[in-house]
C-alpha cells in the first residue's frame, strides 16, 4: 500500500452546518428550539442537577452519629512478624518503625496473635490480643501495656 493508492473512506458524512439561512433546514434558530436556557449560549448543566427538583442528596435524611472521625486506630502487628528480632530484645514501637515493619504510628500499636513466635522477648505495645498474651508467655517472654 502507497500513499498514492490510498482512497477516502466511503461513508464520508459532512458536518451538519447549522444557522445558514433557507434551504439548509437548519436556519433561524439552528436547531436548539425558540427560548429557554438552552437556546441561550454557555448553557451547560451540572450532570446531577434534576431540573429544579430538590436534588437527591438533599432529600436523603441525614440520621445517627458517625464516630468514624473520632475511632481509634492502631498500628497492628502479628506474632510471627516478631521472630526476625533476637532472643532477649525488648520490642516497642520506636524500633518497630526504624526497621521498617510499621509505617505510621497512628494511635498505637496493637499485637495479634496469628503466628507462632519462637524467641522470648519483652513486648511493649499500647494494646494486646487475649490469644497475643498467651502466646508471648508461652515462649518466656513478657507483654508490657504501655
Amino acid at each position: 500500500m502507497k500513499l498514492e493508492n490510498l482512497e477516502p473512506s466511503l461513508t464520508k458524512k459532512p458536518r451538519k452546518r447549522v444557522g445558514r439561512g433557507p434551504g439548509s433546514g437548519s436556519g433561524k434558530t439552528s436547531g436548539r428550539g425558540e427560548k429557554g436556557y438552552h437556546s441561550r449560549s454557555g448553557s451547560k448543566m451540572n450532570p446531577w442537577f434534576q431540573g429544579g427538583q430538590s436534588p437527591l442528596f438533599r432529600r436523603i435524611p441525614k440520621r445517627g452519629f458517625n464516630n468514624k472521625r473520632f475511632a481509634i486506630r492502631y498500628a497492628i502487628i502479628n506474632l510471627s512478624d516478631l521472630n526476625r528480632f533476637n532472643d532477649g530484645d525488648t520490642v516497642n514501637l520506636e524500633l518497630l518503625k526504624d526497621t521498617g515493619i510499621i509505617k505510621k504510628e497512628l494511635n498505637g500499636l496493637k499485637v495479634l496473635g496469628h503466628g507462632n513466635l519462637e524467641k522470648k522477648l519483652t513486648i511493649q505495645a499500647h494494646r494486646f490480643s487475649s490469644t497475643a498474651v498467651t502466646k508471648i508467655e508461652a515462649s518466656g517472654g513478657k507483654a508490657e501495656v504501655i
